[in-house]
């Protein structure tokens, strides 16, 4: 589970929610409670398993997204929301990936800032209301921020990486 540590609403409000969601439903005999962790970061090389592999996290913080790219618009989107100082995952490619789709997934409207080799992107409304990059990605690190409409609004979601088509 999470702790209450770099940003303790953040967080805690993800810890919560999470627990709640895992919660909701579990039949009452039962004696484990689900285990979560949130804001974890990605190591991938080609032909990772799981595939697709999946962090969690809560979206939102105070700093304009905009700021954080260095602009208002890259090639795969605006720079809309707001986002955390700190990105919420970090994902390390070992290789060159010739194909590779980061999806958010959330109930909220979330937005999507990626820094890492090569420059800056973001996105908006990829699939629906969730916010997705999706191509060739160089190896390296990039830093994954997920953000939300509306300073200090928090929303859980769940990242989702694929290197199939």
């Amino acid at each position: 589970m999470a702790t209450c540590g770099q940003n303790y609403l953040k967080q805690c409000s993800a810890a919560i929610a999470l627990l709640t969601v895992g919660l909701v439903g579990a039949p009452a005999h039962a004696q484990t409670t689900p285990q979560f962790s949130i804001f974890e970061n990605l190591t991938l090389t080609p032909n990772f398993t799981p595939n697709p592999a999946t962090v969690r996290g809560i979206s939102g913080g105070p700093r304009p997204a905009a700021e954080i790219a260095g602009r208002p618009d890259t090639a795969t989107g605006a720079c809309v929301g707001y986002v955390d100082e700190q990105p919420d995952h970090t994902m390390q490619l070992t290789q060159f990936f010739n194909y590779l789709s980061l999806q958010v997934q959330s109930a909220d409207d979330t937005t999507l800032v990626v820094r890492g080799p090569g420059g800056s992107w973001c996105n908006d409304d990829y699939q629906s209301a969730n916010p997705g990059i999706a191509g060739q990605w160089l190896s390296g690190t990039y830093q994954i921020w997920v953000g939300s409409y509306d300073r200090d609004r928090y929303s859980p979601y769940v990242i989702r990486v694929t290197d199939e088509r």
